[in-house]
């Protein structure tokens, strides 16, 4: 439930907030927007391979229990992703409150999907592949770095103002997700040292 929970937020933020407004956020549907312009191919068929190809990824590096999730994310993102954007849903609100409430729904989806200990099949796959190889490598912070690189890359396509918004967005997006997840880690270590001190206290007893 918390990884389609998660889908479902981000999805909506994406179809109805980032790709009509052009943002350009360094994610998997920011690189779908940038092949779409290359190539001419359809927008919600190019974000469906960049996701297969991150989901086998997935698998080699992460293992079955992070796969057998991720497919419920991959399909709970496409299926949501592609409705959303079939139903062409258009809010005209101010760039500053698309970027800032995009920012929170795709941290939370992120956030769901993370603690559920499935991927996004976004970049967090190479985040987290990073991060399991050396846990001082922090998750929302390599996420960021990525974004920034696709970015950049989106210069090239969508020149700055698209650029302008996107980096706004990527440090946002980025600060929130980094703040749900020390929440939780200072969450799990003060029930850890809890336990310890239970156990302790019980065999001085």
């Amino acid at each position: 439930m918390k990884i389609i929970a998660g889908n479902i937020s981000m999805t909506f933020a994406y179809a109805c907030l980032i790709v009509p407004n052009e943002i350009i956020n360094g994610g998997v549907t920011s690189s779908a927007l940038l092949l779409n312009a290359l190539s001419g191919y359809d927008l919600a068929l190019l974000a469906n391979f960049v996701t297969g190809f991150l989901l086998i990824i997935c698998l080699v590096f992460l293992g079955k229990e992070y796969f057998v999730k991720s497919i419920v994310s991959s399909l709970s993102y496409m299926l949501f992703f592609n409705i959303f954007y079939s139903l062409n849903i258009r809010f005209d609100l101010n760039i500053v409150l698309v970027v800032l409430i995009s920012s929170i729904l795709i941290a939370v989806g992120y956030y769901l999907c993370i603690t559920a200990n499935a991927t996004t099949v976004g970049f967090d796959v190479i985040a987290l592949i990073l991060h399991h190889k050396n846990e001082k490598i922090d998750i929302a912070v390599t996420i960021r770095i990525i974004n920034l690189i696709v970015l950049v890359l989106g210069l090239l396509v969508y020149g700055y103002s698209s650029i302008m918004k996107g980096v706004a967005f990527t440090l946002l997006f980025s600060y929130f997700l980094k703040k749900m997840l020390d929440r939780k880690q200072n969450s799990l270590k003060a029930d850890k040292d809890h336990t310890k001190d239970e156990t302790s206290r019980a065999k001085e007893i």
